[in-house]
């Protein structure tokens, strides 16, 4: 692999990567959905969450892309408790539903990278996404771009250091936030099935997100 170069990291994957990976994901307890575009990705989530259901999700440029956060905004028919911990005012009610929104039927957020061998990537500079996505939210959809597929584990650390950071670090930085940074990397390697959560990788066949 060659690090020299950005453009690896923006290629989309070749169907017959995307379904080495799908199968990988699936040996480690995973499933995926693959589909076209950021339409079909908006699609699918709405058809997977269930209505009455509790959902949070974390901040996601890919889920800004297909239309998930704008959606989110208006009436949906399920429970926005993400939503309803921003808008509270007064700290110790916030802090409340911040927890609450950890246990959310639903989780919905993305990735930085995945192997094609199925370890996923994510980091996160506070870590407040990463509890619902390790083991509070009985069920995680991750939208995803086949451009964030890596040959290995190890290619897609490097994707996350080399590329992702630089991007979200100049994103935040454009809109005064001082910057990013990598302060806790979760490797996602498996969901055993005593568990009973259900992981869903929805693959979308155009690029998103970085």
């Amino acid at each position: 692999m060659n690090n020299s170069s950005t453009m690896e990291y923006d290629t989309l994957a070749g169907d017959d990567v995307i379904a080495t990976t799908t199968a990988a994901l699936k040996a480690r307890g995973v499933e995926a959905t693959i589909v076209a575009n950021k339409e079909e990705a908006l699609a699918a989530v709405k058809a997977m969450i269930p209505a009455g259901a509790s959902i949070n999700n974390g901040s996601s440029t890919t889920l800004q892309q297909i239309g998930f956060v704008d959606y989110i905004k208006g009436e949906t028919p399920w429970n926005n408790l993400h939503a309803k911990a921003l808008a509270e005012t007064d700290p110790a009610a916030q802090k409340k539903l911040r927890g609450e929104a950890l246990f959310a039927d639903y989780y919905v957020g993305s990735v930085h990278a995945l192997a094609q061998t199925g370890e996923m990537v994510i980091a996160s500079g506070s870590g407040s996404q990463l509890p619902p996505i390790i083991t509070t939210s009985p069920n995680v959809i991750f939208v995803v771009s086949t451009q964030k597929i890596m040959p290995t584990l190890a290619d897609a650390m490097d994707r996350l250091n080399t590329h992702v950071y630089p991007l979200e670090d100049a994103r935040m930085k454009s809109v005064n936030m001082g910057g990013s940074t990598i302060s806790k990397v979760l490797t996602f390697q498996y969901e055993p099935a005593f568990t009973g959560r259900k992981i869903h990788v929805i693959f979308v066949k155009e690029k998103l997100g970085f």
